[in-house]
């Protein structure tokens, strides 16, 4: 699907979307096994309609069944992203607490980084320890992008700019 940071392929499963993955990644980043293709499963088309609310400031919150694949360590970090607020940050520090690992700031950061779905998972909410923007599959634009659009529509902070030259 376009989208304002680039074209994102979708992929679900019978059970819930597996994977949102942008246009220029890695492409060892994460392992799915994607066996066919259809546009129209049902899946794909409410995660499509869902993000382009979200785009459009009109939702602040998905409502989809996820379908994860990773170590039970990184399900752990990326079910401690979806408790993190939209329109909030949180650091790699505060995260490796929140799961029970304070001293796996480096782990959870790689999990992080192999968080196969995307904004869903909001893997852009999660900021260095001096609150700048740290590395981030879809680029630190995107990640920018992402924040300032959560930031404009959550009704707390108006109109904040997030400068990435400041990185």
């Amino acid at each position: 699907m376009r989208s304002p940071v680039g074209t994102l392929t979708l992929v679900a499963s019978d059970d819930g979307l597996s994977g949102i993955l942008w246009e220029h990644e890695r492409r060892n980043r994460v392992r799915l096994t994607i066996v066919g293709h259809d546009a129209r499963h049902h899946m794909l088309c409410a995660t499509e309609r869902q993000l382009n609310e979200y785009f459009a400031g009109e939702r602040t919150a998905f409502e989809l069944p996820l379908d994860f694949a990773g170590t039970e360590f990184q399900q752990s970090v990326w079910r401690e992203l979806l408790a993190i607020p939209f329109g909030e940050t949180c650091t790699y520090t505060k995260l490796a607490t929140l799961i029970g690992h304070p001293a796996a700031v480096r782990a959870v950061g790689a999990a992080n980084g192999r968080n196969p779905i995307s904004i869903v998972v909001p893997c852009h909410r999660v900021v260095g320890s001096t609150g700048k923007l740290t590395g981030f599959a879809g680029g630190l634009e995107a990640k920018a992008l992402l924040l300032s659009l959560e930031q404009n529509h959550s009704g707390g902070v108006q109109n904040k700019t997030i400068r990435i030259d400041a990185i």
